[in-house]
């Protein structure tokens, strides 16, 4: 077969499920010469298989192939013999189809003949990776169960390992591991691990000479011994974890020396080697060997010379290697872990941004895996032993040696990583847990380094992290021994900056300790307080007094999952109860605090405590474990026990002051009715309801309203109205006939004439629609009635909470199958709550819209029985308000659509099937409607998809642009920014293409807008802005989807989205910061020459010196000063400054006597303003007309004629009808006379003061003269 060429045709020879057309089929169009021989020693084969009467199957190539290859395999030279290596490629292709039967009855004779082809030595680069690749499968299946005769192959293949060839090299690694990892759990797997050992062992001795190696036979040229050991270092990262376990850890031992070199190459080759490792936590290794290696490395890691990349490779070999061994063996683990830590500590000092993130990782991990219980505990004992009285006999524990060196994280030499080290201490202090009290030295420092300045602690909120998970895990008890508050010493000793981390960090703290610790500090605080108020201290008097509210403002977080609810509540109850009275400004801590208390124990009596883990820190998880049902039930009981105390001042305080704001009182009185006896909150409520019945009956008695005053009335109103708030309060702790009674005591306010009494009684109906669904379920059609009847009183202020009721009511009727009439009475609540989005209450409007939303989302959801053929009859329900005869029905109806539209995408493709009928409305040329349309375009713009856009592209622009202009032009900025929209969405070619030419000049004004906004932006911001705004989810905002004008520049995203642009922003911040620093001075040489560059604080005041103008200070002679610093003055200074004054003051009385404008006393005077006319006011010079004749003339000792255009405001207005009435003024300015100014007035005002002066001091000469002679 050797000469034979390809020259038949493939179609009469091949079938089309052998081997050989699939492989010319891949071929035969390959311009490689290799290729080419494949090709035609396949169809060679083909042809003489054919001839034979042979199936062109896979086992017949295989065994022609084999048969062909033994036969020139025998030739020494077989390695040159080009047939050989096209049917090595060929081999390759038949031996993934062959069966294993038949590959296995002649794998040795296969082996043989790749071995001979191996060993001949003239392979070319690409024919020895084919063979290579035909090694694996064969020794898999033969030689598994006949290793010897495949061990000659194997080691064959060991060789090329050492290969000069990388290519050749690595077909070499992958081909062993395949074979090893093949081989796990056979028996051979030993032998040929102990091959690649001795292997391993041989290359040592030839690199060293003995049991050691040398820098320098690792330092050899490519191919030397010291290279052979580079080699198999790459290989055995492959090959290593697949060997087993007795060879492996025999390995291991023979890279400590190799370490021991410190040569680069070895040790990342050792590196990847042990981190491949650690890849596989099961795989088994010598511990106390793989901790040794990792120890080296973890010393060698504190060399000045390790790049960032290794040390921060090595934090992460640190952190995984000593993880494995805690698997394998945790004692092992444990004596050198402090080792570890310190090594990743010494990473971390050297502020190399990679390895610094590296060895921050690294230690956090290990903390959270390695540092155990176990390991906490015997830290501890250890600890107590040494408080115990004698001396400490043993040296410190592992955990101690770990405290010392994370204490060590805030020395100064870690300034630069403080944000990193107060991370590491945070998860230290988390790990730790009520044992952090070991780390009591490193929270004094965290504490003294809140000392530091801004410029010297740059992460003070990451250091405020820290400590809050410091106090997360010790508690306010331990933490506070440790670092106290100090409050009532002096300020600079005080740490006041404490009590904002308390209050947000405590978690699962004790009441007694608040009431032990806390209450007796602020008791001591106010005593403080009046003392400096007494003594006239009255700003120390007020800081005192906040920090006495910031100590209470504690109490929430001291009540959130206290431990000792049960056992302190008791006593605890009457400072609370007292506090209240006294103090009203602490009543919201207190009420917050007490519904937390209840609120979580309810939480855990139901199970609900877990429903947002996401939201709460690792604390209040721990915290949240240990409430468990019998806890809640306990802390429920002590509290119960109490509940007819706060009741009764809860209610104390509710009708003395006749106010609750933000109803916390009320809100506490919800609680604590939920909590308390049922015949205690029975009894308090019929006490209510007596209360209630007789103040309506003093206001509906005739003879009493008469003779109340406008403030008697006003305080019933709301003492009135305070009652129906407390009576509802208590519903929680009523039964089903309690409810029905407070029913009908409440009746009454659906038709009182009082909206306040009206927006109460609808409030508390729609309180127990919500939270007694028995009560709405018993009394369901006579709601139905009550509702319509009550409609036409219904006052304005109440229509919100009639909406909440009407809500339930759908919601309820809803969930049931429904007849006709009660469909009819649904419809009819509906069309209220659309008619609501045009109610002129904002907040009614805003609620009407949300209502909208939550029945379409109980109507789509599937988990509530919900279904999206529901939300599509809801939408049509509403869409059927487009036929209302009215237009505010009308656009009512617009408005909700689109809200829903917004909401839910589903609903988009419904919304365009009523475009038509949109832009049908928006020809009645009704304003109204039309603004409700273009708010619901401009939604279905902003929500679809572009691909959603284009079919109905060419409808949406023909109705914005098809509607008569009579209405138009108050919406056609809002019709540019819809069509710009589209422009953005679908790209500019599809909007021209569906454009009528006569509105062409639209869209290119579009287009120009938008390149010189992008234009712009590339100017002031060197990139254009982000288009992110306008397709990220955004809020609802009807108020700008709906407004009549146009939006903004930004309208298109900015309406929707309700937001502002960003790119807007960024460009008025950065113009005003340009302003802002153009302003500011620089140094003057004179203050550099004097400024002390060591001194920071002055350094720094200089550096943002404030740039605003500051009055020039005229520079005189200094002053003189005697020997005893006084001020001298002589008598010759006094005498020139009062003439110098007695001049000045005879210019101004000659100035005033010529009518100038300077007054005696040396200050300007302005002219009376005149009334302005056509032209404005001004001295026009009618001083120089004639009177004889025309023209103008000269008059002695003045200035010569002049014309005057009198500068007029008018001439800055941008209309055009008073630009041209200024212009008029110039014809007229030499006929017009001055308005009353005197001609020496304004001769003066035309000349500028020198001259001025410089007049009246001649005059003033001139008549001195004339007096002398």
């Amino acid at each position: 077969m050797e000469g034979v060429e390809l020259e038949v045709e493939h179609g009469g020879i091949f079938q089309e499920d052998d081997v050989g057309a699939l492989v010319i089929a891949r071929l035969e169009n390959s311009h490689e010469e290799e290729h080419r021989r494949v090709c035609a020693m396949v169809g060679a084969m083909a042809q003489e298989l054919e001839e034979q009467g042979f199936p062109r199957s896979p086992i017949t190539y295989f065994g022609a192939t084999i048969g062909a290859l033994d036969r020139l395999s025998r030739n020494p030279s077989c390695g040159a013999d080009r047939v050989v290596s096209a049917l090595v490629f060929f081999l390759f292709e038949v031996l993934q189809r062959v069966p294993r039967n038949a590959l296995r009855s002649r794998a040795g004779a296969v082996m043989e003949s790749l071995g001979r082809v191996l060993m001949s030595g003239e392979l070319t680069e690409g024919e020895l990776e084919g063979c290579l690749r035909c090694v694996q499968p064969v020794i898999v299946v033969g030689g598994k169960d006949n290793w010897p005769g495949a061990s000659p192959l194997y080691k064959i293949t060991l060789d090329y390992v050492t290969d000069s060839r990388p290519a050749v090299r690595k077909m070499s690694y992958l081909c062993i591991r395949d074979i090893l990892q093949s081989l796990r759990g056979s028996p051979t797997l030993a032998s040929a691990s102990e091959d690649i050992k001795a292997m391993f062992e041989r290359f040592l001795l030839l690199a060293a000479g003995s049991d050691t190696a040398s820098v320098t036979s690792v330092e050899g040229r490519a191919g030397g011994n010291g290279w052979n050991i580079v080699y198999m270092l790459n290989a055995l990262q492959y090959c290593l974890p697949f060997m087993i376990s007795k060879h492996r850890s025999k390995i291991l031992g023979y890279f400590k020396p190799l370490l021991e070199l410190q040569h680069s190459i070895v040790t990342r080759n050792i590196m990847d080697i042990l981190q491949a490792l650690c890849l596989d936590m099961a795989l088994e290794v010598a511990p106390e060997v793989f901790m040794e290696l990792i120890c080296l490395l973890a010393t060698a890691a504190l060399d000045k010379d390790y790049s960032s990349d290794s040390m921060a490779s090595t934090a992460r070999l640190l952190s995984a290697g000593t993880k494995k061994i805690y698997g394998l063996n945790r004692q092992t683990c444990i004596v050198k872990l402090p080792l570890i830590v310190n090594a990743l500590g010494g990473i971390l000092a050297r502020g190399h941004g990679e390895a610094v993130f590296a060895a921050t990782e690294s230690l956090k991990s290990l903390i959270s895996t390695c540092v155990d219980d176990a390991l906490i505990k015997q830290g501890v004992d250890q600890i107590s032993q040494t408080e115990a009285p004698g001396e400490r006999k043993s040296g410190p524990t592992a955990i101690e040696k770990i405290c010392v060196t994370l204490e060590s994280l805030l020395g100064y030499q870690y300034g630069e990583v403080w944000d990193m080290s107060f991370q590491i201490l945070s998860c230290m202090f988390e790990r730790l847990g009520k044992s952090a009290y070991m780390m009591s030295r490193a929270i004094k420092n965290l504490g003294e380094m809140q000392k530091l300045s801004d410029e010297v602690l740059a992460h003070r909120k990451q250091l405020h992290v820290c400590l809050g998970a410091a106090v997360g895990a010790l508690g306010p008890e331990l933490f506070l021994k440790i670092l106290p508050l100090n409050l009532d010493e002096d300020t600079s000793q005080s740490n006041a900056w404490l009590l904002p981390i308390l209050k947000h960090y405590i978690v699962g703290a004790s009441l007694s300790f608040f009431k032990r610790a806390i209450i007796p500090l602020i008791r001591r605080l106010k005593q403080k307080s009046l003392t400096l108020e007494r003594d006239g201290l009255i700003v120390g008097a007020r800081n005192t007094e906040a920090l006495v509210y910031s100590l209470w403002s504690l109490l929430p977080a001291f009540c959130n999952y206290p431990v000792d609810t049960s056992s302190s509540f008791e006593g605890f109850q009457k400072l609370l109860c007292e506090t209240l009275k006294e103090e009203p400004e602490l009543r919201g801590i207190i009420c917050s605090s007490l519904q937390i208390l209840v609120q979580q124990n309810k939480a855990a009596i139901s199970g609900n405590l877990n429903s947002n883990e996401d939201d709460t820190n690792s604390f209040e998880q721990k915290a949240r474990t240990c409430y468990t049902s019998d806890l809640g039930e306990e802390n429920l009981k002590a509290m119960r026990q109490c509940s007819s105390n706060f009741l009764s001042v809860l209610f104390e305080i509710l009708f003395k002051d006749l106010k609750d704001n933000g109803g916390c009182l009320k809100s506490t009185i919800h609680e604590i009715a939920s909590i308390s006896e049922k015949r205690l909150v029975k009894n308090i409520f019929g006490r209510k309801l007596l209360t209630l019945s007789k103040v309506m009956k003093e206001a509906n008695n005739p003879d009493h309203s008469n003779s109340m005053s406008y403030t008697d009335e006003n305080s019933s109103l709301m003492k009135r109205a305070l009652i129906l708030d407390s009576a509802v309060s208590l519903l929680p702790g009523l039964d089903i006939n309690d409810v029905k009674i407070f029913f009908e005591a409440i009746k009454p306010g659906f038709r009182d004439a009082e909206g306040l009494i009206q927006k109460k009684t609808y409030k508390i109906l729609s309180i127990i629609l919500k939270e007694r669904e028995e009560f709405l379920s018993s009394e369901i059609n006579g709601l139905l009635g009550l509702m319509i009847e009550e409609l036409p009183y219904c006052h304005f202020s109440a229509k919100r909470y009639r909406l909440e009721c009407l809500y339930f009511l759908i919601l309820h009727m809803s969930k049931d199958s429904v007849g006709g009439e009660k469909q009819n009475i649904i419809s009819s609540y509906l069309t209220e709550i659309i008619l609501a989005l045009k109610e002129a209450n904002k907040k009614t409007r805003n609620r009407a819209y949300e209502l909208l939303v939550e029945i379409g989302r109980s109507c789509g959801d599937e988990e509530q029985g919900g279904k999206k053929e529901h939300l599509l009859q809801f939408f049509n329900m509403i869409a059927g308000g487009l036929a209302g005869e009215t237009p505010h029905m009308v656009s009512a109806a617009i408005k909700g659509l689109a809200r829903l539209s917004y909401e839910f995408s589903d609903l988009i493709s419904s919304a365009y099937s009523l475009l038509p009928s949109a832009f049908l409305l928006m020809q009645r040329e009704n304003r109204e409607i039309t603004k409700a349309n273009l708010g619901f375009l401009k939604v279905l713009v902003a929500k679809s998809q572009s691909s959603g856009l284009q079919s109905h592209l060419s409808g949406i622009i023909g109705g914005l642009l098809s509607w008569r202009d009579g209405t138009k032009k108050h919406f056609k900025s809002k019709v540019k920014n819809l069509i710009d929209m589209l422009v953005k969405k679908c790209g500019l070619d599809a909007v021209r293409a569906v454009m009528p030419e006569d509105h062409m000049k639209l869209l290119t004004n579009i287009r120009k807008i938008s390149e010189r906004k992008e234009r712009k932006g590339k100017s002031e911001t060197g990139s254009v802005y982000s288009k992110a705004t306008s397709s990220r989810h955004s809020k609802w905002n009807h108020t700008r989807i709906f407004s009549t004008f146009g939006d903004s520049e930004n309208g298109s995203a900015s309406a929707v989205s309700g937001r502002k642009s960003k790119g807007n922003s960024k460009a008025s911040s950065a113009s005003r910061l340009t302003r802002r620093t153009a302003g500011r001075k620089m140094l003057s040489e004179e203050l550099l020459d004097q400024l002390d560059l060591l001194d920071r604080q002055r350094t720094r005041s200089s550096l943002f010196l404030d740039g605003r103008k500051r009055k020039a200070v005229q520079e005189d002679e200094p002053a003189e000063i005697a020997a005893d610093g006084r001020l001298v003055v002589r008598d010759e200074d006094l005498r020139l400054a009062v003439e110098e004054k007695r001049h000045v003051a005879r210019i101004d009385e000659a100035v005033a006597e010529m009518g100038g404008s300077r007054s005696v006393s040396g200050e300007s005077r302005r002219p009376k303003r005149q009334k302005m006319r056509d032209a404005g006011w001004a001295y026009a010079g009618a001083e120089y007309s004639s009177k004889k004749g025309k023209g103008d003339m000269k008059l002695k000792d003045k200035l010569e004629p002049y014309a005057y255009w009198p500068l007029d405001r008018k001439l800055l207005n941008r209309r055009a009808e008073l630009k041209a009435a200024a212009r008029k003024g110039m014809a007229k300015v030499m006929t017009r006379t001055s308005g009353g100014g005197s001609a020496a007035t304004a001769r003066g005002l035309t000349l500028p003061r020198a001259q001025r002066l410089a007049m009246v001091k001649a005059k003033a000469q001139q008549r001195h003269r004339h007096k002398k002679h």
